[in-house]
């Protein structure tokens, strides 16, 4: 098999948050060539903080003169610390890159660096809504998209949104207050559609889909897929990743004790209620159905239909995906 020898970032993992993208971004990140940095965000932010309106202006992106400007957004953005990179790699990166374009790639490349590794890559699922935009930037990358029974998602979101006190993801809009789980059908169907729906518009073989649920059952098969599709070799390290790492500490996440794939860690069939299930299908059973997963409710009653059709109308009204909710909500994967 070719290794690959393109440039940095090399991978993108993407999907709606709390879809599993962290369980496979350190499987991924135990590669012995790659390196896959945890929720960084900064790409996109620090165009649209410097110059709203840039992620859609082709002129903006090659912007030379932005460059100064952007190179001290990203320094001083809280979530670039989680890349690990020292003041003097950082340094590096920023004295010699002509273009944002060069400042990313080389910032990757010192990732990979770090690690002792080749090639350098993301997990931010939020990136799932900027694909595009990111294989304009980054034209020789490659994204994998996890996608998670939405329902299973939404179990997850309930839990994690109101965590610590603090708002996050979909907890953040209004209609969360009164109806949280049809805002987590709606925002997961926004999620995950947007995702799909760029794959039109990527580079051949730019792409590829995984499934949550195939990748907790069958590790190591699917992770013979994605590294295929990276062109990379199989290493059994990735199976490997929680080696030394979990942690035995009663009310710790999955996440936070670094289990291996379990499976049924979340199941709507046995933990949503059904009322719950129903409204969830009726807002975002369509897509349910094209990524074949099996639904509850073939129809929905009445009242779970009217009660879905005014938390569409809201969002339909009050959702806007603008910069503010493009750039700014979710986070986590």
């Amino acid at each position: 098999m070719t290794i690959p020898t393109g440039q940095n970032p090399f991978l993108f993992v993407v999907g709606c948050p709390r879809s599993g993208t962290t369980l496979l971004q350190r499987m991924l990140d135990a590669h012995p060539q790659l390196a896959v940095a945890n929720d960084t965000h900064f790409i996109p932010r620090a165009l649209e903080a410097v110059r709203p309106g840039s992620l859609e202006d082709e002129d903006a992106l090659f912007d030379a003169s932005m460059l100064p400007e952007l190179i001290s957004w990203v320094r001083g953005y809280y979530r670039f610390a989680r890349m690990g990179l020292d003041e003097t790699s950082f340094a590096q990166a920023a004295a010699s890159a002509r273009s944002y374009r060069e400042f990313v790639s080389l910032l990757y490349g010192q990732l990979a660096r770090k690690h002792g590794k080749e090639l350098g890559g993301e997990k931010t699922p939020d990136y799932v809504r900027h694909l595009p935009f990111l294989h304009r930037l980054f034209p020789w990358a490659r994204s994998v998209h996890l996608i998670r029974d939405g329902r299973d998602v939404a179990l997850s979101i309930v839990e994690w949104a109101g965590r610590d006190g603090r708002q996050k993801g979909p907890a953040k809009l209004a209609l969360w207050r009164e109806q949280p789980v049809a805002t987590c059908a709606l925002w997961w169907r926004w999620q995950v559609r947007r995702g799909r729906r760029s794959q039109s518009v990527l580079p051949p073989g730019a792409y590829q889909e995984v499934r949550y649920e195939a990748l907790v059952a069958d590790a190591e098969g699917v992770l013979r897929s994605v590294v295929s599709f990276l062109g990379l070799p199989f290493s059994g390290r990735m199976l490997c990743f929680n080696e030394g790492k979990v942690r035995h500490l009663e009310g710790l996440s999955a996440k936070k004790a670094w289990l291996p794939p379990t499976p049924g860690l979340r199941d709507w069939r046995t933990q949503m209620k059904p009322n719950d299930a129903e409204l969830f299908e009726a807002l975002a059973g369509d897509l349910l159905s094209d990524l074949d997963y099996p639904r509850a409710f073939e129809t929905a009653s009445s009242r779970t239909g009217e009660l879905a059709q005014r938390c569409r109308t809201w969002w339909e009204e009050n959702f806007k995906t603008d910069r503010a909710h493009s750039v700014g909500i979710g986070s986590a994967g």
